[in-house]
């Protein structure tokens, strides 16, 4: 339930006009309800926190304000203007632009030409540049930075991107400007550095919304917070009524979850160590961090996003330039720098995109097994049909594959089944350590048990060493040994699953760095 405002703060705030107005919003995807009747109303000159667990809906309702996502039902208002539909023109029509962690600019344009691009100055029909010029240098005394405007943008740090963006939404005159995650990349100077140009904007009269999982920022920079738990509004009230502390506690909601039941058991003994990391570090994303994996363990990552998890995975997987050294096997190698370095290491990665980064679509679910094992399983440099389903029908028949659906397009099969495919392929290879990066995001519930079923097979039955980062913290009780924390680009903490004190509110302890004392002090 909502906690009703005073009669004297509703009249304070009613002195600024309501600017959007969102009522009864819903959003389906694929029958799962991502929003569930969402009613939030933002106000001019006022910055509007959306805070909640990743997953909780607060993205996918800044999507329907920004017209990237269109509602199932519901009603949304901005400046007078209906919003209908995934309309991204028409919601910039009515004043709204939207700042998102991936960044819109073009990287071989310079950091003038991105800021006014759809918007140059002419001069009798042609682009007059050096109107163009002096009005982006006005722009950087405005917002008190200095950046030379030739520079081209893909040599301008994510920082100084990230600017160009809000100087491209001010000067389109935006009447207010959606936020999502944007101090997600941005060390601790940058970030100061954005929340006063917020503040500005903020007295400039624009409309703020501003989604993190930064509490302390959040708690700094706005006047107002919602809070979202699963796809619903469960507490919106100013700033001054919240703690970080309380803000936590309406985020898991009133029956905070103990210890689940269905923990691994702990080994009678302790297996060997399969795979040891030391020092694997990525320049501005991830600090140096140390730990050891062991066969038939499985070793979640947990964290919010920008804390590093991905940045860790990655790493591993060779897909970011890290430094630092593995042992596997008790043979010591530098950290892979290509993903080939790491199949020759023996590390396989599930990507979090599987469509983008995993599958081809157009080729069959068979095809998609054997993807990067074909030499091995041709003839004469010839593929044939009845081999490729041999080989396929092995690697997935474990899994609860159809295997009818083995001839499909990779494209025909749900999100559950795809992700089967990725399972099969990395059990064609035959990996030591099968890297997982949200194996259970976007499928339904019957396929995620599956899924994490499989993935603890393989540690349990095969001796991998599986590592997985996921969102979805019960799921990584559910399945891990251990968990390792990470905040800020930081290892903070690792947690014992096999131990009764472990739940996610601990995890969220560890990664929002709120005291555990002072939560449980919320809830007495």
């Amino acid at each position: 339930m909502h906690q009703a405002e005073s009669p004297a703060t509703v009249a304070s705030r009613h002195e600024n006009a309501v600017t959007i107005s969102a009522r009864d919003v819903t959003k389906e995807f694929g029958g799962v309800k991502a929003l569930k009747g969402v009613s939030v109303d933002f106000y001019a000159g006022e910055v509007h926190a959306l805070v909640g667990e990743n997953g909780a809906g607060k993205s996918t309702f800044l999507g329907t304000l920004a017209g990237r996502v269109s509602p199932t039902t519901g009603s949304l208002t901005a400046f007078g203007h209906m919003i209908t539909g995934a309309n991204p023109r028409a919601s910039r029509a009515a004043g709204i632009v939207a700042i998102y962690q991936e960044l819109t600019m073009i990287p071989a344009r310079t950091a003038c030409e991105n800021v006014f691009l759809g918007q140059f100055p002419t001069r009798l029909g042609i682009v007059d540049h050096s109107k163009m010029r002096a009005r982006f240098e006005v722009l950087c005394q405005k917002f008190g930075v200095h950046m030379d405007a030739d520079a081209r943008t893909d040599t301008l740090s994510i920082a100084d991107q990230q600017l160009l963006e809000i100087m491209r939404a001010y000067e389109s005159a935006a009447k207010a400007v959606l936020f999502d995650e944007p101090t997600a990349s941005l060390g601790e100077s940058e970030r100061a550095r954005l929340l006063d140009i917020i503040r500005q904007m903020k007295a400039n009269g624009t409309t703020i919304a501003f989604v993190s999982h930064h509490l302390d920022e959040v708690l700094a920079v706005s006047d107002r917070i919602t809070v979202f738990r699963d796809g619903s509004v469960v507490a919106s009230r100013p700033t001054s009524a919240w703690t970080k502390q309380q803000i936590v506690t309406e985020m898991l909601g009133s029956e905070l979850k103990s210890t689940l039941q269905q923990r691994p058991l702990r080994p009678t003994q302790m297996p060997r160590d399969l795979l040891k990391v030391s020092d694997i570090a990525v320049a501005g994303l991830l600090y140096p961090a140390s730990f050891v994996i062991r066969a038939g363990e499985v070793l979640g990552i947990a964290g919010l996003v920008g804390s590093g998890r991905t940045s860790l995975l990655r790493a591993l997987a060779g897909l970011e330039p890290a430094t630092g050294r593995l042992e596997i096997d008790e043979v010591e190698k530098p950290a892979p720098r290509t993903p080939r370095a790491a199949r020759a290491l023996g590390i396989a990665l599930i990507p979090e995109d599987r469509k983008g980064q995993g599958l081809v679509l157009s080729r069959s679910s068979a095809c998609n097994v054997i993807l990067g094992d074909m030499p091995s399983i041709a003839r004469f440099r010839i593929l044939r049909e009845p081999v490729i389903m041999k080989a396929a029908s092995a690697a997935v028949v474990n899994y609860g594959f159809n295997l009818n659906r083995l001839s499909a397009p990779a494209r025909t099969l749900s999100g559950g089944n795809q992700q089967k495919l990725m399972l099969g392929r990395w059990h064609h290879a035959r990996p030591r350590v099968l890297l997982a990066d949200e194996p259970t995001r976007g499928i339904d519930i019957g396929a995620k048990t599956e899924i994490l079923a499989a993935l603890r097979k393989a540690a349990l039955e095969e001796g991998l060493a599986v590592v997985i980062v996921s969102s979805e913290l019960e799921e990584l009780l559910v399945v891990s040994d251990r968990i390792l924390i990470m905040r800020d680009g930081h290892m903070v903490d690792t947690l014992d699953c096999h131990s009764d004190d472990v739940d996610v509110e601990r995890i969220l302890h560890s990664a929002f760095a709120v005291h555990a004392a002072s939560l449980h002090t919320e809830h007495a």
